[in-house]
């Protein structure tokens, strides 16, 4: 896997950009789910909320039969088992004794979340340099990540773990703290964040769009380092720039603010230049019933026939074409309302209610995302088992339910279908027995398959 600048894969090569450091460019045509690259990473730094359920250093979930094993040092780092203990253990026994003081100071409790998985992270860096691991992988590594540009300016470095590093270490973190918190990505399984990790070739040559034609997956094996891989999502050309998202598009409201502040640019991508051109975004309206008639009208826009097949879904609207009266729909808040019922809904067994709501999630999703986004795929998952689940609710006693239940039936089809054309193409990614097995079963289960 390449590590520096001299290792690129046949399909990438640099040219010089007008306003960025250079562009990562397509030296031939790429073909949609190809991988652009594969890099392994420096460090990584599991979220607390799967602390004890995966293991620290490969990052796989424990189960029945492997259960994890906790670090008698710290109590607060868990492994599969003694090899990724051992392969952990020449950074993590730099800070491992003084972790637990840290955390429960004053300075680390007072800072924010954020800011302490910052710390944190920092912390892993500083131990992984600091271990003197004699690779030429890592070194590679450290050279390209200290070839990255450094964050915005801030008042104050984060702190890190104190341990002890020699005067060649001691000389560049400053260096190091103001690289890693612009120059990390979060680390996910089925699209559900777990962590973050620093992979210094995938930040040195991709820009940033919210329209990106690749996205980063996550190859999660038990005893193995992680490894990202950049998926091209879409048929990329020769010679056009290759892009990936550094935050979630559907922060409309706050992205150019974190590219100001944490990568020290604006985004100028064709979405977002729209945006600018509105000001501000309409407030939401108050009562539920105005809310829910903001809900249908964007349905009527997004979806003019009432009938659904494979592409009804992909032609609606573009975020350009949005009426004025519609703006407020591109309000943080209106999709996280629509993402909350949704999930409640389908959760609860209001199946009707899920699929209506569901489907005004997807019209958002498709003003917001690229149309081979894999958070358009995974939704219209959702929406294909939940179609499902409703078919098995109905009851068929009389003509109207035997209609309802075929439409139901055609609707979970439809949905599936487009699920599968983009989870495909992004590839089985994170855990075992992910999305791409839930759409295998679910097809046999419509097909009527035992």
């Amino acid at each position: 896997m390449p590590s520096s600048l001299d290792e690129l894969p046949a399909c990438v090569r640099l040219e010089a950009h007008a306003t960025a450091r250079d562009k990562a460019v397509a030296a031939s045509d790429i073909s949609p789910g190809s991988v652009i690259l594969e890099v392994p990473s420096m460090v990584v730094l599991l979220l607390s909320s799967d602390k004890g359920r995966r293991c620290d250093f490969c990052l796989c979930l424990g189960t029945p039969e492997i259960r994890l094993a906790k670090c008698t040092g710290c109590a607060s780092y868990w492994y599969c088992g003694p090899q990724c203990q051992t392969l952990h253990w020449g950074s993590h026994k730099k800070f491992c004794k003084r972790l637990a003081s840290f955390m429960a100071s004053a300075d680390f409790q007072y800072m924010e979340a954020h800011e302490q998985l910052d710390a944190l992270l920092h912390t892993h860096l500083v131990a992984e340099i600091a271990s003197n691991a004699s690779s030429d992988v890592r070194a590679k590594q450290l050279s390209t990540f200290m070839s990255l540009l450094p964050g915005p300016p801030h008042d104050s470095l984060p702190i890190a773990c104190p341990m002890s590093v020699g005067a060649d270490v001691h000389q560049i973190l400053e260096a190091l703290f103001t690289r890693s918190g612009n120059n990390n990505f979060a680390i996910h399984s089925h699209l559900n964040t777990i962590a973050h990790g620093i992979f210094p070739l995938a930040s040195r040559l991709f820009n940033h769009s919210c329209l990106p034609n690749a996205a980063a997956r996550y190859m999660i094996r038990r005893g193995q380092s992680v490894r990202m891989e950049i998926v091209a999502l879409r048929e990329i050309k020769a010679t056009e720039e290759i892009y990936i998202p550094y935050v979630d598009p559907a922060l409309i409201e706050s992205r150019q603010q974190i590219f100001e502040l944490t990568y020290g640019f604006s985004c100028t991508c064709p979405s977002c230049n729209f945006i600018s051109t509105l000001g501000s975004i309409p407030s939401l309206p108050v009562s539920e019933a105005a809310l829910q008639e903001l809900d249908n009208t964007l349905q009527k826009h997004c979806f003019p026939s009432s009938d659904v097949d494979d592409r009804t879904p992909f032609v609606g609207l573009t975020l350009p074409d949005l009426p004025e009266n519609l703006h407020p729909v591109l309000r943080e808040s209106y999709l996280s309302r629509l993402t909350d019922t949704f999930s409640r809904s389908s959760h609860e067994g209001s199946y009707h209610v899920a699929l209506d709501v569901g489907l005004t999630v997807l019209a958002v999703y498709l003003l917001i995302y690229p149309k081979t986004y894999p958070q358009i795929g995974m939704h219209l998952l959702e929406m294909a088992k939940t179609a499902w689940n409703a078919v098995i609710a109905t009851e068929h006693d009389n003509k109207h339910e035997v209609l309802a239940k075929t439409s139901l039936l055609k609707r979970a089809r439809v949905y599936r279908n487009l699920a599968s054309n983009i989870l495909e193409v992004f590839g089985p990614e994170g855990d075992p027995a992910g999305p791409l097995e839930e759409l295998a079963v679910l097809k046999k289960l419509l097909d009527g398959e035992p």
